[in-house]
């Protein structure tokens, strides 16, 4: 069963708020950089990794690792 917010313990309310705000800094970060870093320094299309960031938790994680070429 689903607990509603006021449910949860402090810590447990807290631990979601600290994992909402780590997928966000991780979303935007891969979005900026998608959007200024050149077609040809990602590996695969840019479309793809687009929509690939959106997939949480992975989708950024995966961009910023393997989606950079260094």
């Amino acid at each position: 069963m689903k607990k509603k917010w006021s449910e949860l313990t402090a810590r447990q309310q807290t631990l979601v708020l600290v994992g909402a705000s780590i997928e966000l800094a991780l979303t935007a970060t891969s979005l900026v950089d998608l959007a200024r870093r050149p077609a040809n320094q990602i590996r695969g299309p840019k479309p793809v990794w687009f929509a690939g960031v959106f997939i949480q938790p992975i989708g950024p994680i995966a961009y910023l690792t393997v989606g950079i070429r260094r």
